[in-house]
């Protein structure tokens, strides 16, 4: 059975005032939380899969929103990280600020429901209205509970 967003959203791993001012720093940021409770075996390692990525590709897809990932052999489940940066973190060649950042850590097996959960949050974010309620909900828990939302609408 095929992994849904909902299946991955977990508030330990939500951080809701990113101190990074780099796009490397943000990723690095992210992926600390993803690593509690033995998530992503070996943090710095998957940090630089992720940052290889990003270098020969952007994950920035607009309007603030960024997808940076890697399929890997570090995680046994899918673990989504999320950042939300109000100033912003330059990211991708033009410096473009990112305001909503989703870290994946995918296993190779798991590319399918990888697809399924990003596609979701592409959609969600997508819109204005809800980038928006992502950037001012109060606390992890709101903010998850708006993706579990408008995940369920998507269904």
């Amino acid at each position: 059975m095929a992994v849904v967003l909902a299946d991955v959203l977990d508030e330990q791993n939500v951080t809701l005032a990113l101190r990074a001012a780099t796009r490397d720093d943000a990723v690095r940021e992210i992926v600390a939380t993803m690593a509690g409770a033995a998530k992503v075996r070996q943090p710095d390692k998957y940090v630089e899969e992720v940052l290889a990525r990003e270098k020969s590709h952007s994950t920035l897809v607009g309007h603030g929103v960024a997808f940076p990932h890697s399929r890997t052999e570090l995680v046994d489940e899918i673990v989504l990280g999320i950042g939300r940066s109000a100033a912003g973190v330059p990211w991708g060649g033009q410096g473009e600020p990112a305001h909503l950042i989703f870290v994946s850590a995918v296993p190779r097996r798991m590319v399918t429901s990888y697809l399924v959960c990003v596609g979701a949050l592409a959609r969600i974010t997508k819109s204005e209205e809800n980038r928006a309620a992502l950037m001012n909900a109060v606390n992890a828990a709101e903010l998850l509970e708006l993706l579990r939302a408008e995940s369920l609408l998507l269904e």
